[in-house]
């Protein structure tokens, strides 16, 4: 058969589950989805880490995965930890447990993701975090930092504790925000606290991803916001001021403007599934990203956790807290997966929604997000019951059940 990038041939067999990929490896799956099509009965070639080959060849393979759709590895750009690790208070191994979790839900890479805290508090999870990413370990990559908030309007708290919330007055105001020597620095502002214009302005020359939540800003200042570096919403709809026809602000400035981006918790709570609808006929799969938002109850079942000093119930997986709030969620970026994939939308853009947006955002797409030959081999197979079959990160098989 002709192949669609070049025919390629194989000789060494993988290590087993959890174990590096011995160089070259061939799988073969049901289909794979390339960043415009899906293609049937296909095989991938992994060399070096990397995608080597994508060919329709019949042959011998290593991995025969026929009964798979192989997705671009999923990129969770806002997670607070899992199976009872908070990022707040992850020591290295802690990520590198949850990093083990989220390769089982077919994460590939994840942004920790803080909640407004002290300095000390900051200070203790940038080092444990640097540590971990140094130490590399088994499971989804360490993608760098995601601190929501402090920056943020207290009349758009959500679960945030206004106690650690900030307004800005000058750069030094940011020396408490420490991240990892490598990796993104992602933050959830709004734009409307004192300073904020000035605050995103100066961010951005630093080179953080910068996006807008917990706010009641107005168009004039989202406008302003943008135009100065912020172009990314967070949590969509939720923790901001609603859709009002005499009143426009987050919600009809993110709807109606199409150079902005817009990150959604897809389980059916944070949003109706009819609202998951029409983001996605508004918006379209570029401008939408899926997140998880999850707690470190996520993986744990419902019941009481002690989390951010508060405790949080999780019922029927739903989380609230002492006011009833939801307390984020405790899904994976799989659950959103199935979620988006039972109403109709195609894997194709279910994967921009799940890896090729969110690589876009954290500006990583030019090595992962999309299967292409070149790209970094992160991949995950679901089985036709949604289930994940295998979950490779960097050429390494991370998770095989």
């Amino acid at each position: 058969m002709s192949a669609l990038h070049g025919g390629f041939s194989f000789s060494a067999k993988p290590a087993g589950p959890g174990g590096p990929i011995l160089s070259p490896v061939k799988i073969k799956a049901a289909k794979l989805v390339l960043p415009d099509r899906e293609v049937e009965q296909i095989s991938i070639l992994i060399d070096g880490g990397r995608i080597q080959g994508i060919s329709a060849e019949s042959g011998d393979v290593d991995f025969d995965l026929s009964d798979c759709v192989i997705f671009p590895g999923f990129i969770d750009v806002h997670n607070h930890g899992s199976v009872g690790i908070d990022v707040l208070e992850a020591t290295p191994g802690g990520f590198e447990e949850v990093s083990r979790y989220q390769a089982s839900q077919g994460v590939t890479g994840w942004l920790p993701t803080t909640v407004p805290a002290s300095d000390e508090t900051y200070g203790q999870v940038a080092e444990n975090l640097e540590l971990a990413m140094r130490a590399g370990g088994k499971g989804a990559r360490l993608l760098g930092i995601h601190y929501e908030g402090p920056f943020v309007n207290s009349l758009q708290c959500g679960a945030l504790h206004t106690s650690n919330f900030k307004t800005y007055t000058r750069p030094a105001d940011l020396d408490a925000l420490k991240t990892p020597s490598s990796g993104a620095r992602m933050i959830t502002l709004a734009p409307e606290i004192e300073g904020g214009i000035d605050l995103v302005a100066e961010l951005n020359r630093r080179g953080w991803v910068i996006s807008i939540g917990h706010t009641r800003a107005d168009l004039k200042l989202l406008d302003a916001a943008f135009e100065n570096g912020a172009c990314h919403m967070t949590h969509f709809m939720n923790a901001m001021s609603g859709l009002h026809h005499r009143n426009p602000g987050p919600v009809n400035w993110g709807l109606a403007h199409d150079d902005v981006s817009c990150d959604i918790v897809a389980d059916g709570i944070h949003l109706d599934v009819s609202v998951l609808r029409l983001l996605f006929k508004i918006k379209g799969a570029r401008q939408l990203a899926l997140i998880s938002d999850a707690i470190a109850a996520a993986g744990k079942g419902d019941g009481e956790y002690q989390i951010w000093g508060e405790m949080i119930t999780v019922k029927s997986g739903r989380t609230s807290n002492a006011s009833g709030s939801i307390a984020g969620s405790v899904i994976s970026l799989l659950d959103a997966v199935r979620l988006m994939r039972s109403l109709g939308i195609s894997d194709v853009e279910v994967a921009q929604m799940a890896a090729t947006n969110p690589s876009r955002l954290l500006r990583i797409d030019n090595e992962c997000g999309s299967i292409a030959v070149g790209k970094r081999a992160d991949l995950v197979a679901i089985d036709e019951k949604g289930n994940v079959r295998l979950t490779i990160v960097g050429g390494e098989v991370v998770y095989s059940p």
